[in-house]
């Protein structure tokens, strides 16, 4: 009989998050992140954070809230465009900031998950991203060496879950929440849908449930659009 990861809501869920942890937050953008479970984060009052996300949401919404509150200490990011406070703390030199090309990003987690500490990658040579790392060339061409991502706590959103945690992402938010799941020493999944074992069907399954330690059905999605564009009626 599987064992039931499900718990009631993101209090239980983000219980033994302390200050000082590091944090991988899914989602792309506004897309795919883990709303309930940020606010979360908020009303504990953690402090000193280090935080890997792609970006850091925007100034009143998603990283942004922990942001505002001075929270995280250190951001791993590959993007900070669409936050004028993440841009402001960047370069008074309040938050420090490690800026990564976005598929070095990405796959710096998904080898954290696959227990691979480290990996060659043409991304970043002869850029600041390369300075004081290990270069290799292969195929005449020159790659840097990239070190492993892993995370105290995991926290993802996905579409579809089931009690014992196996995950089914929709769209842009599998972008950064697969990976992002196999490497915390304890991963939170947060879900619009949360369903009895044996409902999803296996060949489905992005994210196994051996990966994830609590699940639970988040509530009250806003699903911010985060640039909105319309045409101009003709």
């Amino acid at each position: 009989m599987a064992i039931s990861k499900v718990v009631a809501n993101a209090q239980e869920a983000c219980a033994g998050i302390e200050s000082g942890m590091t944090l991988m937050l899914g989602g792309f953008g506004l897309c795919g992140i883990p709303e309930n479970s940020i606010k979360q984060l908020v009303n504990l009052g953690v402090t000193n954070l280090t935080c890997i996300s792609n970006n850091a949401g925007v100034d009143d919404f998603g990283l942004g809230l922990l942001l505002q509150g001075r929270q995280i200490k250190k951001m791993i990011s590959s993007y900070v465009g669409e936050n004028d406070e993440f841009e402001r703390q960047m370069l008074s030199g309040e938050l420090e900031v490690d800026l990564i090309p976005q598929g070095s990003l990405a796959e710096r987690c998904r080898a954290g998950g696959a227990g691979i500490p480290a990996f060659f990658t043409p991304a970043g040579y002869g850029t600041e991203v390369g300075e004081g790392k290990e270069t290799r060339d292969f195929n005449g061409k020159p790659h840097i060496l990239e070190t492993a991502l892993t995370a105290d706590y995991a926290i993802v959103k996905a579409w579809k879950g089931d009690t014992a945690g196996n995950l089914i992402f929709k769209a842009t938010a599998r972008n950064f929440n697969p990976m992002m799941a196999m490497a915390g020493t304890i991963t939170v999944a947060e879900v619009e849908e949360l369903v009895p074992l044996g409902e999803l069907n296996p060949n489905e399954i992005h994210t196994p449930g051996i990966f994830v330690q609590r699940i639970f059905q988040g509530t009250g999605y806003e699903k911010r659009i985060e640039q909105r564009t319309v045409r101009t009626r003709g």
